[in-house]
């Protein structure tokens, strides 16, 4: 459960991050290509395509990079075991 919890704790946080990265790729894009503003083509190029594309592979790497540190997590044994003492 906890895997399942942090996986999608990674997807909605990737989802976010990404859809920041690409509303700002977009704007670089069409900064450097000089693409038109004709009736508002820069914002509809930048916030009907490179934001769903940056949350898309942001939601999807953030799902798996926090599913795999969960998974690597459960591998790990957390409580040591105590050390025995000699008896002497």
């Amino acid at each position: 459960m906890k895997i399942a919890l942090l996986a999608l704790l990674g997807l909605a946080l990737g989802a976010l991050g990404g859809a920041a990265l690409g509303i700002g790729a977009g704007i670089a894009w069409v900064e450097i290509f000089k693409t038109t503003s004709f009736e508002g083509y820069n914002g509809m190029l930048v916030f009907f395509t490179f934001m769903p594309m940056g949350a898309a592979i942001g939601g999807i790497g953030g799902a798996l990079l926090f599913g795999i540190l969960a998974i690597r997590d459960a591998e790990i044994a957390i409580e040591r075991q105590p050390v025995r003492r000699q008896d002497r």
